[in-house]
């Protein structure tokens, strides 16, 4: 049995080692940078609060972005989950080829989040882009999609809308799992479609919708390659996340000591979000032999 447990622990060794030297160090390292000013090159230099106080005071662009952000969060998430729910109901179904339906909307999970696929986004979007030569043919006039600070942010939220299908294949598996009985016996009663989706699925699922709510949260809060590779950030900074801000602070401007403490906001913001979300839930997550009426 002693040596069963060693055995683990060997067998485990990789993974704690890359967390404590990937993960755990760096996480430490990066709170005492944010009390710090350091440049990369010289030594840090404490300044306690300094940073801290810098970005809720003086920075217009930190609460500029951190209002991006949050914009750019409560309009992804909502969406995103919507549309992989959605799908996932569709997919539900037998229909022929279904395996291929399922394997083809799980791609762009896949590939979205990849530098190649932003580029193919910023030429579909582009002024004489395939989504305005639609438009146009269909008697429209073309859209600004980058040039207009509104449509740029919409772009972006639609990049990572179409990255659904992680979320779909939760989703899909928890449909599945559902009592086919359950529908049955309402169907009985007389209930159609949508009463059934509504009182028997979602409240049925609400456990993965949390799981696939907090997820997503944190993902979007943490986007960077779209934003950065399609629009830099712009137009008028309507694309400039918190972590494209993180970045210019940290590699472009050399205050690794100022972009540690944007990056803690940033971790402090989740994290209350985060902990909200547990908290509301004791009043809409619904676990199997929950006893709420």
């Amino acid at each position: 049995m002693g040596q069963g447990r060693y055995l683990g622990l060997v067998y485990l060794s990789p993974y704690i080692f890359g967390l404590l030297l990937f993960t755990l160090l760096p996480f430490v390292g990066s709170l005492y940078l944010s009390f710090t000013d350091y440049n990369l090159i010289s030594s840090p230099i404490w300044t306690g609060l300094e940073n801290y106080y810098q970005l809720f005071t003086s920075d217009r662009t930190f609460i500029r972005s951190l209002k991006v952000t949050l914009l750019y969060v409560f309009l992804t998430v909502p969406l995103k989950l919507a549309f992989a729910l959605f799908i996932a109901a569709i997919l539900n179904y037998r229909l022929k080829a279904i395996g291929f339906f399922r394997t083809a909307y799980y791609v762009p999970s896949i590939l979205g989040g990849s530098i190649a696929i932003a580029v193919l986004w910023r030429y579909i979007f582009a002024d004489a882009g395939l989504v305005n030569m639609v438009l146009t043919g269909l008697g429209f006039e073309a859209v600004n999609w980058f040039g207009d600070p509104t449509n740029a942010l919409f772009t972006i939220t639609l990049l990572r809308c179409w990255q659904f299908g992680s979320a779909m294949v939760i989703f899909l598996a928890a449909l599945q799992s559902i009592d086919k009985s359950l529908y049955e016996a309402a169907a009985i009663d007389g209930a159609g479609k949508v009463h059934s989706f509504v009182f028997i699925t979602l409240p049925l699922i609400t456990p993965v919708i949390f799981f696939n709510l907090i997820m997503q949260m944190v993902q979007a809060f943490q986007e960077f390659n779209g934003p950065y590779v399609i629009t830099g950030g712009g137009p008028l900074k309507s694309t400039y996340l918190l972590p494209l801000y993180i970045y210019d602070e940290a590699f472009r401007n050399f205050q690794m000591g100022y972009a540690s403490a944007i990056a803690w906001v940033l971790f402090v913001i989740i994290m209350v979000l985060t902990v909200l979300a547990f908290w509301s839930s004791r009043k809409w997550v619904y676990y199997a032999g929950d006893k709420r009426s």
